[in-house]
Order: C-alpha cells, then sequence, then structure tokens
C-alpha cells in the first residue's frame, strides 16, 4: 500500500475511533454538524437528479413529436398530392366542357383537337395538333378556339397537323370592322414578343373612323376563313397618306392554345 493510502487510512480510523469514545451528545453534535454540512450537496443532488429526469422525458417526448411531425409531413404530402391530380381532372373536365359546348353553339362541322407541340423559335408562328388525315383534316382548313380565329392548317399528316397561327405574317385574313365600312387585311408582325402580340390591319381608307374596342370579324373573302369569326379589338390607328392601319388586339390568348377545333365544313343543318 502506498504512503499517502495508509495515512487516509489511519486517519480515518482514528476519527471512527475518536468519534465513538466521545460522550452520546458530542456524538449528536458531530452527526448534527455532518448532516448540516452535507445538506447542501445533498438538495443540490436532488435537484440535479430532478433536472435530469426532467431532461430524459422532455428528450423522449421531443423524439415523439419528431416522429408525429414526420409522419404528418408524409400525410400532407399524399394530400397534396391528391389534391393536384383533382385540381388537374378539374381543369381537364372544365376543357372538355368548353368544348362540348362550342361544338354545340357552332355553326361548323368541326374536329376538336389539342395543342401538343410548341418550338420557342417559332412560338407565335406555328403549332402542331393532334389530329390529321386520319379524321378528314386537310390543308388549308380554318382552325378556331372558343376565343376567335387560331390560324389555317399548314401541313396535315396521318395522327398530327402543323398548324400556321393568326399572329404569323404569313397567315393574312380578309377582315371587316364591326360598326364601321372599313375592310382590310389582317395579318401577323414579323419580330419576337414577350406577351401576345398585336396583329396589322392593312388598306384601310385614309378617312378610317375607328375607336378602341372595335371587334374585328372576318369577310369570308378567299374561301378559306369562314365569314364573321373574330379575329380582335382595334387598339388604335395610323393613318398615311395612301391608306390607314389599324393595331388590333388578337381575341385569343395565343401565349396559352390548349382545346382547338379545325373546321371541315358550314353544318348544314345549322341556319
Amino acid at each position: 500500500m502506498k504512503p499517502l493510502n495508509l495515512i487516509a487510512l489511519l486517519l480515518f480510523l482514528g476519527g471512527v475511533v475518536w468519534t465513538f469514545t466521545r460522550s452520546d451528545r458530542a456524538v449528536r453534535e458531530i452527526q448534527d454538524y455532518y448532516f448540516a454540512s452535507m445538506a447542501p450537496f445533498l438538495k443540490s443532488g436532488s435537484a440535479m437528479e430532478t433536472q435530469a429526469r426532467k431532461f430524459l422525458d422532455e428528450t423522449r417526448h421531443s423524439k415523439e413529436l419528431e416522429v408525429e411531425l414526420d409522419t404528418t409531413r408524409k400525410e400532407l404530402g399524399k394530400l397534396q398530392i391528391i389534391e393536384s391530380r383533382f385540381r388537374g381532372l378539374e381543369a381537364e373536365n372544365e376543357t372538355l366542357r368548353h368544348a362540348l359546348n362550342f361544338k354545340k353553339a357552332t355553326h361548323f362541322v368541326v374536329v376538336p383537337a389539342q395543342v401538343i407541340r410548341r418550338h420557342p423559335t417559332t412560338w407565335w408562328q406555328t403549332v402542331d395538333i393532334d389530329a390529321g388525315e386520319d379524321k378528314g383534316i386537310g390543308t388549308q382548313l380554318a382552325v378556331l378556339s372558343n376565343d376567335g380565329l387560331v390560324g389555317k392548317i399548314d401541313r396535315p399528316d396521318k395522327g398530327r397537323s402543323s398548324v400556321i397561327l393568326l399572329t404569323d405574317e404569313k397567315c393574312q385574313v380578309s377582315a371587316r370592322v364591326e360598326g364601321s365600312p372599313e375592310v382590310g387585311i389582317l395579318s401577323g408582325q414579323r419580330g419576337h414578343f414577350v406577351g401576345n402580340p398585336l396583329l396589322r390591319l392593312k388598306f384601310l381608307s385614309t378617312e378610317a373612323s375607328l375607336h378602341q374596342g372595335q371587334r374585328v370579324f372576318t369577310t369570308g373573302r378567299g374561301g378559306i376563313f369562314q365569314p364573321n369569326i373574330l379575329l380582335g379589338t382595334v387598339e388604335s390607328v395610323e393613318k398615311g397618306a395612301l391608306d390607314s392601319e389599324a393595331l388590333v388586339r388578337p381575341s385569343v390568348n395565343f401565349a396559352d392554345l390548349g382545346t382547338v377545333f379545325v373546321v371541315l365544313s358550314a353544318d348544314p343543318n345549322r341556319p
């Protein structure tokens, strides 16, 4: 045994012997002094034990909450997926409802189709639709939407067709302005546009008296586009020395084309 340990043991034994050789009163005083000295440490230890138990309880509770939170997040994700699918079906049903109403209301025999392709470089020139020669679609047929004229069939194929849009400068339409004698040629403009591009109605009279908001319709001349199809509304008029031109805002939202209708012929059963 090391000397220091031996000395400590001898001191402890000496203290014990000294304590028991004292009177009962002295022993009680020593005990009282000892417990009084140890009381703060015992209280502190008890408080630390309580805090430790509380901490452990909170830790277990936190883990349970974390599990519940993770479960809730998973359930919320499932609900969001279901809601997204529901909204998609709702939008699809609304589109089909509009298409059915259009077919019932129009004076033409039409084939409904969906826009399936748009190229960024030809965004305002052409689109591809999912209907072609197998549905009786041929070249130069008018293409409509619920809001008016979209364009005409450019290249029909089996199961799909290419449509040249009204916003393309190569798509020219004989047009008239409602409430006036003015007749001209409507076409798109060359260039790139941020929003829906405006159309140009050319070859109006020099004295053209038009105002913003007047509607523009097809005349039916040329044999491609049937008469009285809505094209847009007048935005402004630019008068020149020989003729006037009007800027026309198209009635169709060409930035968001979905369902369109290819006109096969006029409906003989409608007035």
